[in-house]
């Protein structure tokens, strides 16, 4: 593994926009720049569930953002076939190397197990495409680690499919919060809730164990790095229960959940993180939680809980606790009050939680070098987080950041302060 490359908070802002204008010209730097009337070129990884809404994306964007499909990959064949036809690709491979070598293609979008995200990104990277990668950006933190390290080698556009991020309520808070609305932040809580029925999350209950291997999907290919194993229909079509393709809950759900908190408070990586839960209510040979929650603690001097629930539905209030007042998300925005309930701000929002604009953004960006809305120092923030719960979790250990090597270790065997960081604790 290469040597981790740090983020300092400074620099955390800058690249994920929240400062000022010239943000925009330091975007311009890095980015594969596209005329402004040149059609942009992409191609798919993945055309399962998610890659299936990703082609209706591009499809729905071919006329107003001068978009074309290119080409369409996927283990099982008939699965990329029918991605091509879908969207009007003419190339369709098994094979997604194979893909990488079509010299027009300026962007690919990557939807599939999470396992897969780390190399093929960097592949991409390397055959000099620009990548819109699904959430979470890589399945590990030192994974996350060498794509980052390889974006900034490559200078290519890296966009982390947390689509909320499409969605200005969280920059619009970041902004407020900077400008004192709030005094000072001390917590944040936030939640995804589901309720499943007898299947329980991610089970499918039309796949049992005599479910066939479709004849044209290649089984070793798809199983990539993780253990060789013989086909079973579980893991291929209900990954997201087993940790070897999967973080579950925690970097399939709060991923989506935490990176709002992180861009609204300018959060890099967290100091402790504890995870709870467990295996509950279907002991299904599943190795991952399906019930789980979440605490980090940042060194801005504030805590983020996260709730995630998959036995009941009824949420919590998504909102950021200050001194001076409570900034309350809504469905059209977000307010923020003070202790009697008087209004301090608000803000409507413009765009939305929807691959649609989220895609589109990307398109800006090689185009003019618009910020991204999601790069990859915001990705790997989210997998540290993340991966930290989860490992606490795994190990009944509360997990630190070690900021000298870069890496979740026990916490403790570091020598954290309790002080909040002096550049952050006025905000």
């Amino acid at each position: 593994m290469s040597t981790p490359l740090p983020v300092s908070r400074r620099d955390f802002l800058a690249t994920t926009g929240a400062t000022t204008a010239a943000v925009a010209w330091t975007a311009q730097s890095y980015a594969k720049i596209i005329g402004a009337n040149d059609r942009i070129r992409t191609a798919f990884i993945g055309a399962g569930g998610m890659g299936s809404g990703h082609l209706g994306a591009i499809k729905q964007l071919k006329e107003p953002d001068n978009v074309e499909a290119v080409a369409v990959a996927d283990c099982w064949l008939t699965r990329a076939q029918k991605g091509a036809e879908n969207v009007g690709a003419p190339h369709a491979m098994q094979d997604y190397r194979k893909l990488l070598d079509i010299k027009e293609i300026d962007y690919v979008t990557i939807a599939t197990p999470e396992h897969w995200h780390s190399r093929m990104t960097i592949d991409a990277l390397d055959a000099g495409k620009a990548v819109y990668c699904e959430k979470p950006m890589t399945h590990s933190i030192p994974e996350a680690q060498e794509v980052m390290k390889k974006q900034k080698e490559t200078g290519l556009a890296v966009q982390v499919g947390v689509q909320a991020m499409a969605d200005d309520s969280y920059s619009s808070a970041a902004k407020a919060i900077e400008e004192g609305v709030l005094g000072q932040v001390v917590q944040a809580q936030i939640e995804y809730v589901r309720r499943y029925d007898k299947q329980g999350p991610w089970r499918d209950p039309d796949i049992s164990d005599s479910t066939p291997q479709p004849s044209d999907l290649d089984w070793n290919a798809w199983l990539g790095k993780a253990a060789k194993i013989p086909w079973n229909p579980h893991h291929y079509h209900e990954w997201r229960c087993y940790s070897a393709y999967s973080g579950g809950i925690c970097t399939d759900l709060f991923i989506h959940r935490i990176t709002r908190i992180m861009k609204a408070c300018k959060l890099t990586y967290p100091r402790r993180v504890v995870g709870m839960g467990g295996i509950w209510q279907w002991p299904d040979c599943r190795d991952l939680p399906d019930n789980f929650e979440m605490i980090c603690e940042y060194p801005r001097g504030m805590t983020v809980y996260v709730l995630g629930t998959m036995s009941n539905r009824v949420p919590v209030d998504h909102l950021i606790r200050g001194y001076r007042g409570t900034l309350y998300f809504t469905p059209t925005g977000w307010v923020a009050k003070d202790k009697d309930g008087k209004t301090l701000a608000s803000h409507t929002k413009t765009g939305g939680e929807d691959i649609v604009p989220h895609h589109s953004n990307l398109h800006r960006h090689l185009r003019t070098g618009e910020p991204l809305n999601c790069p990859v120092e915001l990705g790997m923030a989210g997998v540290v987080a993340v991966n930290m719960a989860n490992e606490s979790w795994r190990t009944s250990k509360v997990m630190g950041w070690d900021t000298v090597n870069q890496r979740m270790v026990p916490a403790d065997t570091l020598d954290l302060g309790h002080s909040p960081e002096s550049s952050a604790a006025a905000g």
